[in-house]
């Protein structure tokens, strides 16, 4: 292991062995941590061939029972991969407690990178890659949405039908629980909620939806188009229109009055406006987008209540305050309010 890493969490004396005997990762591997996204313990192998892998799994500690499912992220880039669905290539999952005392994955490294920020982003790609992003980031969603889970082996991945319905169910649960510790209410919120459940449009076919469908999520090459979507962990079965609104949301506008706030990916010069987001989603789906303020309401709420969550256990002591902007968090549960309730009156 030359060059390498001790890494967290990996035992490279039994693990090796394992990839050597169940997969095409050729030991001895270079061990290099890659940081960034979600907490899982994630490292870039680089085997005796010059290939390239990405291994992962939870983190140390006590975990909840359905968090950091490594096997839920594995089946679904399995099922999706051979469909033609940028995700990464599965190369083999693990599950042996003598291997390895959480269960792990390894996948095939994709080229690109995510686009986390507009430092970053404007040095990666020039202004004609930018206006290339947003097709190809619909097209992948498009794509994503018009699988049938049966067909695929993933009709068992979560109940397809009711999925606003239960999401307002447990981030109304999560705002009304964190109200008093976080000294923080809002009567908008429960008129909200109200509103969105008495306008809640008839759900369609179950699709699998992401969850945290972004360009930070998302890996891009520098002449602009989709290589791969990564971190599959909370996808599940539901409603494809709230997965397109939380998409089409978190998409950064140079004249949105939040983009001042951050170094916003796709606030910079070059990107597609969310109108032509929105444009090439229908083109490419075919779908009734006539409900849309409705999605992006509920998408506003949603973000509000789970950032209220957040913004409670930092108040209660639960998580260090060290560098943390307690009042940007403060701001960013009152815009997402205004955002919600602004989507509202749009309907």
């Amino acid at each position: 292991m030359d060059n390498s890493e001790t890494p967290v969490g990996f035992d490279v004396s039994l693990v090796e062995p394992w990839l050597a005997a169940h997969t095409r990762v050729v030991p001895p591997c270079r061990w290099t941590r890659l940081t960034g996204g979600h907490s899982n313990l994630t490292y870039l192998l680089a085997d005796s061939n010059g290939a390239e892998f990405v291994i992962r799994r939870p983190p140390q500690g006590d975990l909840l029972p359905k968090a950091h499912d490594m096997f839920r992220e594995y089946r679904i880039i399995e099922a999706l991969h051979p469909v033609g669905i940028p995700v990464a290539e599965p190369v083999g999952y693990c599950d042996d407690r003598a291997v390895c005392d959480r269960h792990f994955y390894v996948m095939a490294k994709v080229g690109g990178s995510a686009l986390y920020n507009g430092t970053d982003t404007a040095q990666h790609l020039d202004l004609a890659a930018r206006g290339r992003v947003g097709e190809s980031f619909m097209s992948v969603l498009a794509s994503i949405h018009s699988v049938d889970p049966a067909d695929v082996g993933l009709g068992e991945l979560g109940r397809p039908d009711g999925y606003v319905g239960r999401q307002l169910r447990t981030w109304y649960g999560s705002w009304t629980a964190s109200a008093e510790a976080a000294d923080y209410d809002d009567p908008r919120v429960h008129e909200l909620h109200e509103w969105l459940l008495d306008k809640m449009p008839e759900q369609g076919p179950g699709r699998v939806v992401h969850g945290d469908y972004g360009v930070h999520n998302s890996m891009v090459s520098s002449d602009g188009k989709i290589v791969a979507i990564l971190d599959w962990e909370i996808a599940t079965l539901g409603d494809p229109l709230a997965d397109f609104a939380y998409a089409l949301n978190a998409w950064a506008e140079p004249t949105d009055p939040h983009a001042a706030l951050g170094d916003a990916a796709t606030a910079i010069e070059g990107f597609s406006s969310r109108d032509e987001l929105t444009s090439f989603y229908a083109d490419k789906t075919g779908a009734d987008l006539s409900n849309l303020p409705y999605y992006r309401s509920f998408n506003s709420f949603k973000t509000a209540c789970i950032i209220h969550g957040v913004y409670a256990r930092y108040v209660r002591g639960q998580k260090s305050t060290e560098g943390v902007d307690l009042q940007g968090l403060y701001d960013r549960i009152g815009a997402s309010i205004e955002l919600s309730a602004a989507h509202a009156a749009d309907t």
